[in-house]
């Protein structure tokens, strides 16, 4: 299985960096729609593409209205999986006449329980700790499993570290380098050192650092040998990479 990178950046795109944005190709899903989404078109594999968006802060939803270039001369339908608030939220504010004035070309399911994958996988949803609310992923396919869990001030002691245990593939925020715990809280985000050790704690297979700090933009904007000395198995994703999983 892979999955496609196609933004990585916290709040606001960066010169190397779109907005957090990922796609698994293979059974089309495409995890958070932020300004990477303009890369879906080009991978599309499936005639059903199903986005799970983690929240509506608007650098993870802005590309549910890039829809109509990105299903341009394509025969696919595309449901939008959300809580129900968020869902509400988008369609009165981003979508809004005066702003965006001809709805995208999707469905807006709310998301209520499990959702079945194509290939008999399954998809299940957990709530994450974050300014107006946000939702974690965890993705068991018929021979790997992944979880998706960004906005979020990760720690040793947060629920969702159980909803993780034993992932393949942990994908997982870091906007801050160490140092700066206090503001990490306020914001909703999450500092290098606790990420690596809810990787460990919850014996995951690899870790994924991802929705960097955009004003930081440098090849290691974090500090990875940081993450490493705790969690050996750790990279930290880039635009466009491609992981095998």
């Amino acid at each position: 299985m892979q999955l496609h990178c196609l933004g990585v950046s916290g709040y606001h795109p960066s010169q190397t960096r779109q907005t957090a944005c990922f796609m698994l190709p293979e059974i089309g899903v495409v995890l958070d729609a932020g300004t990477g989404l303009h890369r879906v078109r080009s991978r599309i594999e499936t005639p059903q593409l199903d986005i799970f968006l983690s929240h509506a802060h608007l650098d993870h939803v802005i590309g549910v209205t890039f829809l109509f270039d990105t299903l341009y001369q394509k025969e696919t339908s595309v449901r939008v999986h959300a809580e129900q608030d968020k869902i509400d939220a988008i369609r009165q504010h981003l979508l809004s006449p005066l702003l965006f004035p001809v709805a995208p070309p999707c469905e807006f399911v709310p998301l209520t329980g499990d959702v079945p994958l194509a290939g008999g996988g399954r998809l299940s949803w957990f709530p994450l700790k974050h300014p107006g609310g946000s939702v974690g992923y965890r993705l068991d396919l018929a021979d790997r499993s992944m979880a998706y869990v960004t906005d979020t001030t990760a720690e040793i002691g947060a629920d969702y570290l159980e909803k993780i245990r034993g992932v393949d593939l942990l994908l997982h925020e870091c906007y801050f380098t160490d140092g700066v715990d206090d503001f990490a809280e306020t914001t909703g985000h999450s500092c290098v050192t606790p990420v690596a050790q809810v990787a460990q704690a919850a014996g995951v297979g690899r870790l994924v650092l991802t929705h960097v700090n955009p004003l930081d933009d440098i090849a290691d904007p974090i500090g990875i040998e940081i993450a490493q000395k705790i969690f050996p198995n750790t990279i930290l994703a880039e635009d466009e990479m491609v992981i095998e999983f």
